[in-house]
This record gives C-alpha cells, structure tokens and sequence, in this order.
C-alpha cells in the first residue's frame, strides 16, 4: 500500500471516502505540503470507529515557520488549538480542530514522517490485519468500541507482553516490517 498519497482512501470505505472528500475538499495536503504530511491511524488502514480523528504526522525544520503556516491555513476551523511539548526526546508541535465532522491531529516534529512512531505503528498495523484477516479486524474494532486503544488491541490478540507501544515497534522491527 503507498500511504505517501491520500488517493487510496478514493477506492476504501465509506469512511475512507469520506475523509478523501474532506481533505481533498479543504486541500490539506496540499497546504500542508512543505512539511511532507502522511495521514496515519485508523482510519487508512480502515480500523476506525465512531470518532476516530484524521490523524496526520508532518516533519518541520524551522518550528516556528510551521506553527505560523499552521496558524495561516487552519485557525479558522472550529476547536483549533495547538501545543507544544517533547516527545521521545523531540520538540512537537500537536495541532487541533474539527473539519467537517472529522476531529483533525496534526502531530510535527523534525524527525521525517516515515520515520515517527504512528507511521511505524501503522505500517506494522496494516501488515498484521493483512496476515490476520477480517476475523482478526473485527476484533480489533470490537476492543476499540469497548474503549480501549489501538496498540494495546492489538498487542493483546498478538499476545504480547509489557509496553503496548514498544512492544508493537519490536514485533515489526522482528518481522522486519519497519
């Protein structure tokens, strides 16, 4: 799957069509495009449920000239609100808003998008529900309504132990998936 372009969403759900028409609609990739944007999350690997947000990792290498470009395309839509604060050793900007009926993240900091760990997680996401099949999916979107997140879902079907967030990370790096 090229996750590098949102145009796959065109061929998904209704959900993923959905968000296609929304981002297409308010063109943001396109204006987000000097911080190379990858949508990730449940909602590519169609995974999500009522709820669940566009969530959209983007790289920066000036800080403050992505907050002001942020500011620029996207103070006007409701709930807008950003934040800063240090992630895995990182500065991260963490940008909020509804857009239609979709909740939008926007999660930036220096480190390339592919290279963060909601693309890594997803990419090791979308390989499992691929080997695992739609018994598997279901049950992943079963824990998820009942309240629980998406890593520990799915380390708690592949019965994995400690930190569900690494633990995720090591099982990829050990199928060689990341």
């Amino acid at each position: 799957m090229n996750f590098k372009s949102i145009d796959y969403l065109k061929n998904g759900s209704l959900l993923q069509k959905e968000a296609y028409e929304v981002l297409a609609e308010n063109k943001v990739m396109d204006k987000l495009a000097n911080f190379h944007p990858l949508l990730v999350g449940t909602i590519p690997i169609d995974i999500a449920i009522k709820d669940s947000d566009l969530d959209i990792v983007c790289s920066f290498e000036d800080k403050q000239v992505f907050k002001d470009d942020i500011q620029k395309h996207f103070s006007n839509y409701p709930q807008f609100s950003t934040m800063e604060k240090i992630f895995q050793d990182e500065p991260t900007v963490i940008v909020r808003f509804m857009m239609d009926n979709f909740p939008v993240e926007i999660f930036a900091q220096r480190k390339p998008p592919n290279q963060q760990i909601a693309f890594q997680h997803m990419l090791i996401e979308y390989e499992v529900l691929n080997a695992r099949g739609e018994d598997f999916k279901k049950e992943i979107i079963s824990l998820k309504e009942s309240g629980m997140k998406t890593e520990p879902a799915f380390v708690r079907l592949l019965n994995l132990k400690g930190d569900p967030y690494q633990g995720l990370l090591d099982y990829g790096k050990q199928r060689k998936i990341i």
